[in-house]
């Protein structure tokens, strides 16, 4: 199999940006990037250890979810969810992150990055408060640079034309813990059911 290993050989089968395009590239949040992200009920957001594991974690809530104090910051809350917090753990070795934001029906996305730092300001999270709760922690993300990025991926994907959409898949969490030895086959259901629940009493 053929390997690319060094830029001039990804430049000569890629090719080089017009020379408008490097302009689309801000270092701090315009007008247009602060609408969308107001608009935004969901965003991936992507993070690494001190030795450079990636991960990337998807945040959502109601649309406006993500304050933006200034041009040049975003607050994200922290809700309940699995406790692994492996987003969290890589941001106190390395605060880099990279965010995109999405707004359904729109194939355009945001794209930010920068570096982060987790508080627990009672009145902090406090201004995050959902369905009668604060936030657990808000992260402070300083921005270093954003762009929007063109639709391309999701015209080819159809992603938000739902007669594109295939059955809908039902995902066992009980048949995976039980894979790697966590749970008994006869305890598969009831823990897809304690699951169900939670999704409808613990947002």
């Amino acid at each position: 199999m053929a390997q690319i290993r060094d830029v001039a050989s990804l430049r000569a089968l890629i090719g080089e940006p017009s020379a408008q395009v490097p302009h689309k590239i801000h270092r701090k949040l315009n007008q247009r990037a602060r609408a969308f992200i107001a608009r935004a009920p969901m965003l991936l957001l992507a993070t690494a250890d001190a030795g450079g594991q990636p991960t990337v974690s998807p945040k959502g809530d109601e649309p406006g979810f993500v304050h933006v104090p200034d041009e040049r910051t975003l607050l994200l809350p922290e809700r309940k969810g699995n406790k692994l917090i492996f987003s969290l753990q890589n941001l106190l070795a390395n605060p880099r992150v990279g965010l995109i934001f999405l707004v359904p029906g729109t194939d355009e996305t945001l794209r930010v990055s920068g570096t982060a730092s987790l508080h627990n300001d009672p009145e902090l999270c406090a201004t995050f408060a959902a369905r009668g709760r604060p936030a657990l922690l808000a992260m402070r993300i300083a921005v270093s640079e954003c762009y929007f990025h063109c639709a391309k991926a999701f015209l080819r994907s159809a992603l938000w034309r739902p007669e594109t959409w295939p059955e809908r898949m039902q995902i066992s969490f009980g048949a995976e813990i039980a894979e790697s030895g966590g749970l008994a086959a006869g305890e598969i259901e009831s823990f897809d059911q304690a699951v169900q629940g939670r999704y409808k009493t613990d947002l």
